[in-house]
């Protein structure tokens, strides 16, 4: 039975694949407190469903995520309580990049500020035709607080993290495909079936190696060459033991497809 949250829809399927729909069109999937507080359920539930394979992050409505909503900034915050809130989404962000589970956000419509972070912290974006793009913070007076900043730079380079953040122009999604933001862009009715096609490649996979080099790829990121090749051998070392790894050996002498079983 799949867990149940109020600020979002929670599914998952047969193939074991969880959709996660941000559920307020109306506010344009704008973070709210409410969400805030779901999301440490979430990721416990993401990481400790073994029935869980992969991860879609999509959303109701014209927009994917418009980040906080803007009577969040209008607090009289203390800044040690501003960042005691900021760590929630940190935290959660963080979570979906540690996950040894595949993670896709289907960006379906405006995907900017909190709403961009949370896409960077995906593995692969795919993203409407519609969709737009930015980090508008600077128009209030403030920076992509929520890792925005710091995975931008990683994602498309200093030069044009640089200009994306100092003038918090919004752009669109063939310009985030052609900097690397997104992996993808489709009609938005093919959305959901391209989202499904890159699915299917990713289940056919061993799922224990899917979350190893996800890892290591990310580790890989940040640190020193040596150190990545360290983790790359040892992932290595222990996916040789392992039951997927002899299935994926005798399929391949069999000339069949493997069937993985995450062990």
């Amino acid at each position: 039975m799949a867990a149940t949250f109020h600020s979002f829809l929670f599914n998952v399927d047969e193939r074991g694949v969880a959709t996660v729909t941000l559920n307020r069109p109306e506010k344009l999937n704008a973070i709210s407190m409410e969400v805030r507080y779901e999301l440490p359920a979430l990721a416990d539930e993401l990481a400790r469903n073994e029935t869980i394979r992969a991860v879609v992050i999509t959303a109701k409505g014209r927009a994917f995520c418009v980040g906080a909503d803007v009577e969040y900034f209008e607090r009289d915050w203390r800044s040690p309580t501003l960042r005691a809130f900021t760590r929630i989404l940190t935290r959660f962000f963080d979570s979906l990049e540690e996950l040894e589970k595949p993670v896709l956000a289907a960006i379906n419509g405006t995907c900017v500020g909190g709403g961009l972070e949370l896409a960077l912290a995906c593995d692969l974006r795919l993203a409407a035709e519609g969709a737009r793009f930015g980090f508008p913070e600077n128009n209030i007076g403030v920076i992509p607080g929520v890792g925005g900043c710091s995975r931008l730079v990683k994602m498309v380079g200093m030069g044009i993290a640089k200009e994306l953040l100092m003038t918090g122009r919004i752009f669109d999604a063939a310009e985030a495909r052609q900097i690397g933001l997104v992996n993808h862009v489709v009609p938005s009715d093919q959305l959901a079936a391209k989202t499904n096609e890159v699915l299917d490649l990713l289940l056919a996979k061993a799922p224990i190696a899917l979350g190893l080099v996800k890892r290591v790829a990310w580790s890989a990121g940040n640190v020193d060459a040596s150190t990545a090749r360290v983790f790359e051998t040892l992932a290595q070392s222990i996916l040789v033991t392992t039951r997927d790894h002899k299935e994926g050996l005798a399929a391949f002498r069999g000339k069949r497809s493997p069937k993985f079983s995450g062990r």
